[in-house]
């Protein structure tokens, strides 16, 4: 009997994610009064959606044994894009509607991200290298875009219900990054794809002999990251009513602590979409804990999450060792 309840290695990970998390919420739900509100709650969510979308994608990517490193750069590609796309021709736009706009910078973001996938697959290229490439490509266009970093839309009446909207405390980016939570733990756990990248991140050799479509399978893990990152320059957009070619720096180096916190292997293979919602969670109340401080520098969130990334990536070494 106690055999059968003893949890599988690949599982600890997880396990592990889901102790710190309620460590991190009972300390800090007992030190700060109104912490455990649901106005905090949402809030939390609300202001973790964008690096939680980009994690959502470099989750597929790490399974795979991948990174990406230019999903912060596409964000700020994304937003600057769509407000190039929105504005007048006076301000060197092109005066798209929303409806046909945000689309297209869909699209170009997915193919940006299945473009490197294609070069990393077909090329024989290294995941690191190709993708910091497309972080410098991506930036420099944004930044080559507008003169001051920043292009304002204005006048765009469809923008204002959205700003406004709000379902049982959540405003739109939250609402979107929970919907798309869902939808990416239904793939990776119920479809082919999502099986094919488990298998690719756990022996890529051995899925070829298989007979697994490896090559079709990475572009489209790199695609869905960039369209991921691209929703989130979309989505910050259109909060703020403008795009801007800085958003979005670093928010790779996020990304990718938010996974590996969350229980997935940087080798691939082992991991959940579920954990990266819990490792963004607990980079979530990181973050905000130096506001309810007050004196508290915010450089210490820099501090806890490196030494909790050094206790993952410690403790997967461990894990790995138990699996070989």
């Amino acid at each position: 009997m106690i055999t059968a309840l003893k949890p599988k290695p690949q599982h600890l990970p997880l396990f592990a994610t889901i102790s710190v998390l309620v460590l991190l919420y009972a300390v800090a739900a007992m030190r700060y009064h109104g912490f455990t509100s649901w106005y905090q709650t949402t809030s939390l969510i609300a202001d973790s959606a964008p690096l939680g979308l980009a994690a959502i994608g470099m989750t597929f990517v790490i399974l795979s044994g991948g990174i990406d490193l230019s999903v912060g750069a596409v964000i700020a590609f994304s937003s600057i894009f769509l407000a190039r796309c929105m504005v007048g021709t006076e301000m060197g736009g092109f005066n798209m509607p929303s409806f046909v706009a945000i689309p297209l910078v869909l699209a170009v973001g997915t193919l940006f991200g299945g473009s490197m996938g294609a070069l990393i697959r077909y090329f024989k290229l290294p995941p690191f290298l190709v993708t910091l490439a497309g972080m410098f490509l991506a930036r420099g266009l944004a930044l080559n875009m507008t003169d001051d970093k920043r292009l304002t839309i204005v006048n765009e009446p469809t923008f204002d219900p959205l700003v406004d909207f709000l379902f049982l405390g959540f405003n739109l980016p939250a609402i979107a990054f929970l919907a798309i939570l869902l939808l990416a733990m239904f793939v990776s756990q119920y479809t082919r794809f999502g099986r094919v990248v488990y298998a690719i991140g756990g022996n890529e050799q051995s899925a070829m002999l298989a007979g697994l479509p490896i090559g079709k399978t990475t572009i489209k893990i790199y695609a869905l990251s960039g369209l991921c990152a691209s929703i989130g320059g979309v989505l910050y957009a259109i909060g703020s009513q403008s795009g801007d070619a800085s958003v979005g720096y670093l928010l790779e180096l996020d990304a990718i602590a938010t996974v590996v916190i969350g229980g997935t292997l940087l080798t691939g293979g082992v991991g959940y979409v579920f954990g990266t919602l819990l490792g963004v969670l607990i980079l979530g109340i990181i973050t905000i804990i130096p506001t309810y401080e007050g004196d508290l520098n915010s450089w210490w969130t820099r501090i806890a999450i490196g030494g909790l990334l050094f206790l993952f990536i410690g403790a997967q070494r461990l894990l790995q060792s138990r699996i070989e």
